[in-house]
């Protein structure tokens, strides 16, 4: 089972390119606005669904695929929870910075930010 179906240069333009930009903006856009991760992957599976209806449209490819359909979602939706926790990570450590400070790009813990006080007498 081939994981590309007409060419790589159709896959990487379609699929890594367009539709992963799409979902890491509406991942980074269901945390902007406080939702849940639920929200994020019925997203992702409607984006899973317009990836798989461009290569049919423009390259020929077919609409009704099964494994194609599940990889091109696979990847929409690893994106799209890329977005999703970059987002809530950088919303966290910056409304909540007493209680939480970021750790790494897509985490955040417990702790606020170290900060040296210097007290001058």
């Amino acid at each position: 089972m081939l994981v590309v179906e007409a060419s790589r240069a159709d896959f990487y333009l379609v699929t890594v390119f367009l539709g992963g930009g799409a979902a890491w903006l509406s991942g980074r856009a269901v945390a902007s606005t406080w939702r849940g991760y639920r929200q994020a992957v019925v997203y992702a599976l409607l984006l899973g669904c317009a990836v798989r209806f461009f290569h049919f449209a423009l390259f020929q490819g077919t609409l009704f695929s099964l494994p194609h359909f599940l990889t091109d979602t696979a990847f929409v939706l690893a994106i799209s929870t890329l977005g999703f926790r970059a987002e809530r990570a950088k919303q966290m450590a910056t409304r909540y910075g007493w209680l939480y400070r970021q750790s790494g790009p897509f985490g955040w813990q417990r702790g606020a930010p170290d900060t040296q006080r210097k007290d001058v007498a």
